[in-house]
């Protein structure tokens, strides 16, 4: 069988002319291809008696110097991926949408190149991000919502910006502040006898008291004639209260958990 057919046959009384010769190169078509592995007679449609390529006839050293791989799965396999000369960053995209816009939104990870508007920074964008070893093993992450809920959360800027889990995240003028370690200030003013005068917490201590102190507020312990004289003491202190013995006024300060 011949692998190409003549786009023009001649009987023993055709006359030659310039189109008939022409005709048997110009309108030929493939019989049949050599190799049924990696190329294709296209027997229908416009492309009829042309030749294809079929998949097995496109290898990775066919795409590209070095040739990438390809395992059992699909799964891309290469130890190099660059940019171009001429960009600035190298962008992975798991989708085509922009994370936060689109229809979804697909999590990206971009390298900026020491030249660009960005100097060597890598950007990671995503609602979540996870960390983990070679075991798997959770490391370290991200979470979703501001606030964090496991040890290995990292500390977000709008979970730091909101207060980083104080009580209250906000100081309004109360008198106790819990820091994130279950460590509570306590602190106010009192107006006092050198006898002393009972403070009552707003709130007491759940575990225990630590330490308190007090110093006079100098402006009300200030005369004209005698200048500054006043002293401020703590007498007692407990989960619920602290005794303040001063002269006029005093700040006292309580330390508990």
């Amino acid at each position: 069988m011949a692998i190409i057919n003549t786009g023009q046959t001649f009987t023993p009384t055709d006359t030659v002319t310039n189109t008939k010769l022409q005709d048997i190169a110009d309108a030929a078509t493939f019989n049949d291809p050599a190799d049924e592995t990696s190329l294709e007679l296209i027997t229908g449609g416009a492309n009829t008696g042309k030749l294809g390529v079929k998949d097995a006839g496109i290898t990775p050293a066919k795409l590209s110097t070095g040739a990438p791989e390809w395992d059992a799965t699909g799964a891309f396999l290469t130890n190099n991926v660059t940019a171009k000369e001429t960009d600035q960053s190298l962008l992975l995209r798991s989708d085509p949408e922009t994370p936060g816009g689109g229809d979804d939104g697909g999590s990206q990870i971009r390298l900026f190149s020491s030249d660009s508007g960005f100097p060597d920074q890598i950007n990671h964008r995503a609602d979540f991000h996870l960390f983990n070893n070679i075991a798997g093993d959770v490391q370290g992450s991200i979470p979703y919502g501001a606030v964090p809920s496991q040890p290995q959360h990292f500390v977000r800027k709008d979970y730091v910006d909101g207060g980083g889990g104080f009580t209250p995240s906000t100081y309004a003028g109360e008198e106790s502040v819990t820091l994130p370690n279950g460590l509570i200030m306590k602190f106010g003013t009192v107006t006092a006898g050198t006898s002393g005068t009972s403070v009552s917490f707003a709130s007491a201590f759940p575990t225990a008291a630590i330490w308190a102190s007090a110093c006079p507020n100098s402006s009300a312990n200030l005369t004209q004639s005698t200048g500054y004289s006043g002293k401020a003491s703590v007498d007692s202190l407990s989960t619920s209260g602290v005794n303040v013995s001063c002269d006029g006024s005093a700040y006292w300060q309580a330390i508990g958990y």
